[in-house]
């Protein structure tokens, strides 16, 4: 192989890489920061009625609460019901919301931290394969 053709790939290879370790370090930074100063809510689970023109496979209920001020909010879950833990509608389940912005929630237990760990894993391998790969091609 052309070692003129490993720099662009590298090059390539560790944006995607940067991308995806930002990603994960942004994601987990939020939600560490939600656990932190989150305010906990009950919010109710309700599933809005498909119109003809919606083509998604499962939808993801939208949560509705209110928050320390009395505005009532409804946002889209963050999380998609399971079969471990599904969303009933009409149910009701144990949120945190930022008082700065009570659109952004995550719903207790379900936070998902290990995918932005393998985010910032898969993306931390990616920018050493392209730095290899980048001094290969040097």
């Amino acid at each position: 192989m052309d070692l003129a053709l490993l720099a662009p790939l590298a090059l390539f290879l560790g944006i995607g890489g940067l991308v995806a370790h930002l990603a994960g370090a942004v994601g987990l930074r939020d939600t560490r920061r939600l656990r932190r100063v989150g305010v906990p809510v009950r919010a109710l689970v309700r599933y809005r009625a498909a119109g003809p023109d919606d083509r998604t496979g499962s939808p993801r209920p939208l949560l509705q609460f209110t928050t320390a001020d009395d505005a009532v909010v409804e946002v889209f879950s963050p999380v998609p019901a399971a079969r471990s833990q599904p969303l009933p509608d009409g149910g009701q389940v144990w949120i945190s919301y930022d008082p700065a912005d009570p659109r952004q929630v995550a719903v207790r237990g379900r936070e998902r931290a290990w995918l932005d760990v393998v985010f910032l894993a898969l993306g931390g391998g990616t920018l050493i394969a392209s730095l290899t790969l980048f001094l290969l091609a040097v």
